[in-house]
């Protein structure tokens, strides 16, 4: 029912992706496994929405990004 617009989408992503960091408030691991994949899976799923309507192409994108890191040098 809410528009999907980019800026919608990328705050959507941001809230969730502080949702994931819950799991790990004071602890180093996550007690609940399936709660942290379902979390997951909502990052990844308005990055994907975000990606689609913003036309790009995730997959080259990461391509891109991994020979770009490939070159750097790292201290």
């Amino acid at each position: 029912p809410r528009p999907q617009t980019p800026r919608n989408l990328a705050i959507s992503l941001a809230l969730d992706a502080g949702e994931v960091l819950e799991h790990f408030q004071w602890q180093d691991t996550a007690a609940d496994t399936d709660a942290l994949a379902a979390e997951l899976a909502d990052v990844m799923l308005y990055l994907l929405q975000l990606a689609s309507l913003s036309q790009i192409d995730l997959g080259q994108a990461v391509l891109d990004k991994l020979a770009a890191n490939s070159r750097r040098t790292w201290d």
